[in-house]
């Protein structure tokens, strides 16, 4: 196990790296993203064929540390902040993923004829919280590293694009500063973007973007616990009789639970706070990279433009359908 955990490591090392170069940084890029094309770049060279031994260290990786990461990141909200925009926060949030997630999966198996794997990625990456909703249903369905690799192509792609399109729009737009910022929060891709394009804003759009943000996040986990009955259904109804699999619970959603509970009880010291956030960081970052090294540049092509252009019109939705139900619903 140990070489796949160097081979993950080093990889970890490179991305972090990357990520801190100035214009990364500025765009806000975690270093999550790098990993993933260090991997990928690692694991499609001639050398890596001679690398089986890595095997059982990337499994654990993609297994064992994505999920450990996926609970610790429970340590970035707590219950009172999802409290402090009332109830109605919890019905933008919900309408906003459940439109995105039925929208994107019914548009990218039937319109784009795309694999359900890399339509329900893609869906639950734009409609939650970008690349880590990409890799908790990824552990929880156990899909191919190539559709997950494309999924989290087109979250960091869109979501970029947002940090440049939400100020522009905002003065476009004649709302006011803290509507948009909740605007911002319901509808922008990754933590990182909602707080790039909510600074931009100003600093009551911030606030509210990362509090209703935080609140997608939470969604992940009834949104776990939803998809694994639902995949497994349509699992068993693929399979033989015979051939039918286990019930998926993921049971790490509800750990991510328990450490939101937690953080929100205890005041843990700061220092051990931020060192527990940065460990899950590290873990997701790893696991990453693992699933980068497995991902066969192959693949990717086959599966050609059109995930990208679901994200695209996903994006779109975000924009425009977001918009409004924030205005109507929070307005």
């Amino acid at each position: 196990m140990w070489p796949g955990l160097a081979l993950c490591a080093l990889l970890t090392l490179g991305g972090t790296a990357l990520s801190r170069l100035p214009m990364l940084a500025e765009a806000g890029v975690s270093p999550l993203v790098p990993a993933l094309l260090l991997g990928i770049v690692a694991g499609n060279l001639p050398l890596a064929r001679h690398l089986s031994q890595t095997g059982p260290g990337l499994a654990f990786a993609t297994r064992r540390l994505l999920r450990g990461g996926i609970v610790l990141f429970g340590l970035s909200l707590t219950l009172q902040q999802v409290a402090g925009l009332g109830p109605k926060v919890l019905v933008l949030d919900a309408l906003v993923i459940a439109g995105v997630l039925a929208g994107g999966y019914g548009i990218g198996t039937r319109l784009l004829g795309l694999d359900r794997d890399t339509a329900l990625l893609t869906s639950a990456g734009s409609a939650i919280c970008g690349a880590a909703a990409v890799l908790a249903t990824e552990s929880t369905i156990r899909a191919r590293p190539a559709a997950t690799s494309m999924a989290v192509a087109t979250v960091v792609l869109f979501g970029s694009l947002a940090m440049l399109v939400y100020p522009l729009l905002y003065s476009l737009l004649d709302l006011p500063q803290g509507l948009f910022g909740i605007y911002i929060g319901a509808t922008v891709h990754e933590v990182a973007q909602v707080v790039a394009a909510g600074e931009a804003v100003g600093p009551e759009a911030l606030a509210n973007a990362v509090i209703v943000k935080l609140v997608r996040v939470m969604l992940l986990v009834p949104f776990l616990l939803i998809v694994g009955q639902w995949w497994q259904q349509r699992q068993d109804g693929d399979a033989e009789d015979g051939d039918r699999g286990g019930l998926m619970i993921p049971w790490f959603a509800f750990g991510f639970l328990a450490v939101v509970a937690f953080n929100s009880l205890v005041a843990l010291p700061a220092p051990l706070h931020a060192a527990l956030v940065q460990l899950g960081q590290l873990a997701l970052t790893m696991a990453m990279a693992a699933l980068g090294f497995e991902t066969r540049l192959s693949r990717l092509r086959a599966l050609g433009p059109k995930p990208f252009l679901l994200a695209l019109i996903l994006f779109a939705l975000l924009v425009g359908g977001g918009g409004l139900a924030s205005v109507l619903i929070m307005g």
